[in-house]
């Protein structure tokens, strides 16, 4: 079972990533989160309608096997964003900061209703295979690092692990803005 010192420990970490990325964030002026460091890479404001993204989906992912032991995840998906990631650049970035906020609050909500004991639940994924509630949530402080680097043009210090060896494509056309 997981120990209240782990929890106490994830939840910093979230909190330590969530801050020092929404830090660099903030700090971009608006020609900048419109234009991305490298070319083939996302903007700031596309990396943070993905960044609300995830987080939906993997709180959806952490709700399902809190619901269900064992669950497939296969075709769960988080609910709809705000500003999603083809039309991030009709929106200022404040307004993705904010959309960040929300979603991560909604996040710690559920994280304060669970028990130690749910932490041990699982479920599976054909993406990233199976993993522990803890394990889904450690990706939401581990997925802030890897775009904290991105968005500082740096090459990301973590890279997730995918059941298939490679990222699956997630590049959407993005409307005209």
């Amino acid at each position: 079972m997981v120990e209240q010192v782990q929890i106490d420990e994830l939840k910093e970490k979230m909190a330590l990533e969530r801050g020092r990325l929404l830090s660099v964030l903030e700090s971009l002026p608006e020609t900048d989160a419109d234009t991305p460091r490298k070319s083939g890479d996302w903007s700031a404001k596309q990396q943070m309608s993905h960044l609300c993204e995830m987080e939906s989906a993997y709180r959806a992912w952490v709700e399902r096997a809190l619901a269900e032991d064992g669950a497939s995840l296969d075709g769960v998906g988080g609910e709809p964003v705000a500003i999603p990631l083809e039309r991030a650049h009709l929106h200022s970035a404040s307004e993705h900061v904010a959309q960040m906020r929300r979603q991560r609050g909604e996040t710690l909500a559920v994280i304060e209703r669970m028990r130690p004991t749910d932490y041990d639940r699982t479920a599976t994924s054909s993406v990233f295979g199976t993993l522990t509630v803890m394990q889904w949530l450690r990706s939401y402080y581990r997925h802030d690092r890897m775009h904290y680097d991105q968005v500082r043009g740096e090459e990301p210090t973590y890279n997730p692990r995918f059941q298939s060896g490679q990222e699956p494509d997630q590049r959407r056309p993005s409307a005209a803005g």
